[in-house]
């Protein structure tokens, strides 16, 4: 074992404590906040970190990548022992038909490895959830207990070197032949190798493929096949190749690789054909006749991978947190007016960098559990429609930009709050950055994410104005509350108008309450995607190249739209996670948390609300000045709010929030009071007397 690896013998037995509110101040209630950022499956969150108390699944540093990759893949052997990866998986397989417990299960394994996490991932929410998600009966019958056993460990093969986000221009083919009734899978050019696969380089023995189906001559799109990679003893079979992807920036216990395929054959039944069909005699059909709904009804499929990095980025961004206010509680430096050295969480600065990453990470919590709720609803049945399928993933496309983004800004500023303490594997916040920063690229660039995000708030922004003149068309439009956003259509609907541009801006100036922090958010994505549709409404005059350069001109605006709908749909969970808290203590001081995510937003974006006149000069200085009195109003309860994330030591597993630091600091504080008692602390040299 590396020196740096922690061992059960390092974690203690109780969590460090820094400074707490006054006797008689208002205080939250931390085990009633830990359920509410647990959330809808709180229960399942906690068992699952029972688990994870266990070293044997912990991150181990200082381990070749050889040497992770074996560990980790022992380590998806233990959660089957466990049985804590076939919720998902109906109760004929071993499982248990939970889908929102089973991503709430496995967001939490980025506590013990982000490796493990992603490895996890792939076998049972790609490899496995294509077979169930994109197959019938006869390919679950097949394959699946084995799968969910991990008996066939398996890739799922989609992206190729020459195409990631681009899913429909992929190169592969599965070219029919009727006569032998067998797919040939190919592929064509060095691009179209399927890359950056998990399981591809080591472990896996089939693949679900993504390739353009091709039958009678007619491409019909791409499909999923399942393809056997290797046969008992690890090679490749017949037709098959690969490379390994070697070392990464980060999740060096996944073993990514390439692959390629030379005209290999796979019998038609291997065709998941949920979606997609091909008769013996090389007749295609679907129950979907439009191919471009057939295409993102089957992608859609797949949404819980963005569902889950969603969640997984925030609890590693509280971890982050945890970490960095535990330390900043404890570690002191510099003295003070009193002589005595300063908590560094006492410096305004400190709260600064901290405390607007923590009300951030609740926003997303509590705004990652309704996604989680809407994703469950729809998977499980209960409300599996077209259109909740269509809201799901728009939302999902939403959400998960701003989580990852946010987590590896926030990791990178715990790292820096720590000073060089921080820059020490053993207290996980490099590694941790290292392993979540390709999250942002995982399941869909998040660029390209919010491209979607944006032409379905311009499509439903359209549809209000259908039929309606042109004063009606220029009127501001108000959204529907969180609760519709989230149980209700599963998108904001832009519908009912105010009478002017200039009220939201007036009603400003009362106050920056959350009600006018709605307002001003709200108004930003209103306006935002009014001037982006009013921009774009030329281009169903233009000919094609004119009209696709029109919209490349608007795109960055488009994204920014889609970002702000984003952070407002945050805003709004933690508003409805506010109204829900019956303890006054824990309302008053979670809703200080709340102004402080939306007003920090507003302040992000204050030089949009002076120049579009929602803002007056004095008030946006208000803005900033109200930030730093909720940073200081919050400091006390700083150590409570990062404690309801929950964790236990060997949740944590740093040192620098262990406890030590206070220990260190008592054991110096003991020494110089040692010496003053006994009269032997030297004088400080000084000054020279000034002439």
């Amino acid at each position: 074992m590396a020196d740096t690896a922690v061992r059960p013998q390092d974690v203690p037995a109780e969590p460090a404590s820094g400074p707490r509110p006054e006797a008689g101040a208002p205080r939250i209630d931390v085990p009633l906040v830990t359920d509410k950022l647990l959330g809808t499956w709180a229960d399942v969150r906690r068992t699952s970190r029972a688990m994870l108390k266990d070293p044997a699944l912990w991150r181990e540093d200082g381990l070749t990548h050889h040497e992770h990759r074996e560990r980790v893949f022992q380590q998806l052997r233990k959660l089957v022992a466990h049985n804590s990866i076939a919720r998902a998986f109906p109760v004929e397989y071993g499982g248990e038909n939970n889908n929102g417990g089973n991503l709430a299960s496995f967001e939490e394994l980025v506590l013990a490895d982000p490796s493990l996490q992603i490895k996890a991932g792939v076998q049972w929410g790609l490899f496995g959830s294509a077979i169930y998600q994109l197959g019938t009966k006869k390919h679950h019958d097949k394959w699946l207990r084995d799968v969910i056993e991990l008996k066939i460990p398996g890739a799922f093969a989609m992206t190729e070197t020459g195409h990631g986000s681009d899913v429909a221009a992929i190169g592969t083919t599965a070219t029919y032949d009727p006569e032998t009734e067998e797919f040939v899978i190919h592929t064509p050019f060095r691009g179209a190798w399927k890359d950056y696969l998990g399981n591809a380089a080591v472990h896996g023995r089939a693949a679900t493929v993504f390739a353009q189906l091709i039958t009678g001559g007619v491409n019909y799109g791409v499909h999923c096949f399942y393809v056997p990679l290797r046969d008992e003893d690890g090679e490749f079979l017949p037709g098959i190749g690969g490379e390994d992807d070697g070392v990464k920036g980060g999740l060096n216990g996944v073993d990514n690789g390439r692959l390629h395929f030379d005209h290999v054959r796979v019998p038609r039944e291997n065709l998941l054909n949920r979606y997609g069909d091909v008769a013996a005699d090389g007749t295609y059909s679907s129950p979907i006749a439009s191919p471009g709904r057939r295409f993102f009804t089957m992608l859609g499929a797949l949404v819980q991978g963005r569902v889950s990095l969603d969640g997984a980025a925030t609890w590693g961004a509280a971890l982050a947190l945890k970490i960095a206010v535990t330390y900043g509680n404890q570690r002191r430096q510099f003295a003070g007016a009193s002589g005595a050295e300063t908590v560094l969480l006492d410096y305004g600065k400190h709260q600064r960098r901290l405390l607007p990453r923590v009300a951030t990470t609740y926003a997303q919590a509590f705004a990652h559990d309704e996604l989680l709720c809407k994703f469950d609803a729809v998977f499980g049945g209960e409300a599996d429609t077209d259109q909740n399928r269509e809201d799901l993933e728009t939302l999902a496309a939403a959400l998960k930009p701003l989580s990852t983004w946010h987590a590896l800004d926030t990791i990178q500023e715990a790292r820096e709050a720590c000073g060089g303490a921080g820059y020490l594997a053993e207290n996980r916040l490099v590694t941790l950055r290292q392993d979540l920063d390709v999250y942002v690229t995982f399941e869909g660039d998040n660029n390209v994410l919010l491209q979607l995000v944006g032409k379905r708030l311009l499509g439903d922004y359209a549809k209000q104005f259908k039929g309606k003149d042109p004063k009606e068309i220029a009127a501001f439009v108000v959204g529907q509350t969180a609760g519709k956003v989230f149980h209700g259509a599963g998108l904001r609907q832009l519908g009912q108008a105010v009478a002017d541009f200039g009220s939201t801006a007036r009603s400003v100036e009362l106050g920056l309450r959350a009600k006018d922090q709605h307002e001003l958010l709200t108004d930003r994505v209103q306006q935002m995607v009014a001037d982006v549709a009013g921009r774009l409404r030329p281009a169903t005059k233009l000919a094609p190249e004119a009209a696709a350069e029109l919209f490349n001109e608007n795109q960055t605006a488009l994204l920014d739209a889609a970002r702000a709908h984003g952070e407002l749909l945050q805003w709004e969970a933690f508003a409805d996670a506010v109204a829900g808290i019956e303890d006054e203590d824990t309302a008053q001081i979670l809703g200080w948390l709340r102004d402080l995510f939306g007003l920090g937003l507003i302040e992000k974006h204050l030089s949009w609300y002076l120049l579009h006149g929602r803002l007056s000069h004095q008030r946006a200085m208000a803005v900033t000045r109200y930030i730093d009195r909720l940073c200081r109003r919050l400091r006390p309860h700083a150590q409570d709010l990062v404690d309801a994330f929950g964790y236990e030591p060997e949740h944590v597993r740093a040192p620098i929030a262990s406890g030590a630091e206070q220990a260190r600091q008592d054991e110096a504080a003991a020494h110089y009071a040692d010496l003053e008692a006994r009269g032997q602390r030297p004088p400080k040299e000084k000054k020279p007397a000034s002439r």
